[in-house]
């Protein structure tokens, strides 16, 4: 029989998710229209995070697309996708994975889904972003930290 002291119970919930920023610029349109379509597509993560108060974390993950059609600017899409979490009971290394990696995987279905739409609303074919491994980016982050420390 195990006993209440003896369980670690971690605690996560999800408060809110929500668009915290959106942006889409198409400075070539409507001659960008007419042009023939060879897009180079760019895309840049980032996360940060925020203690609003004890036990309570803001996490945004920013993501930005820019695609591009030979030389020109086709568009740049830049959304901030946040939410608040109730996150308890983990130590320093389970904190900073639960706000680096776990946090961001949440995140990120909703900033594709806006992205996805915003393209699709500025009448470009639709684009539909893979999914991130942001434990495998969390993990490269905390070796990359160990190298340079």
């Amino acid at each position: 029989m195990l006993h209440k002291n003896t369980l670690k119970q971690h605690l996560f919930e999800i408060k809110r998710v929500y668009i915290k920023d959106v942006s889409f610029e198409c400075p070539n349109a409507p001659s960008i229209f007419d042009q023939k379509w060879k897009p180079t597509v760019q895309l840049n993560l980032n996360t940060f995070s925020n203690k609003i108060e004890l036990n309570i974390f803001e996490i945004t993950l920013q993501v930005r697309v820019k695609v591009k059609s030979e030389k020109n600017l086709v568009f740049l899409c830049d959304v901030h996708q946040a939410g608040i979490f109730f996150i308890s009971q983990l130590n320093e290394i389970e904190l900073n994975q639960c706000i680096g990696s776990y946090c961001p995987n949440i995140l990120f279905p909703y900033a594709r889904e806006c992205i996805s739409n915003l393209v699709s609303h500025a009448s470009f074919p639709q684009l539909n972003l893979a999914p991130i491994n942001f434990d495998d980016i969390y993990q490269k982050h905390v070796e990359y930290k160990k190298m340079n420390a």
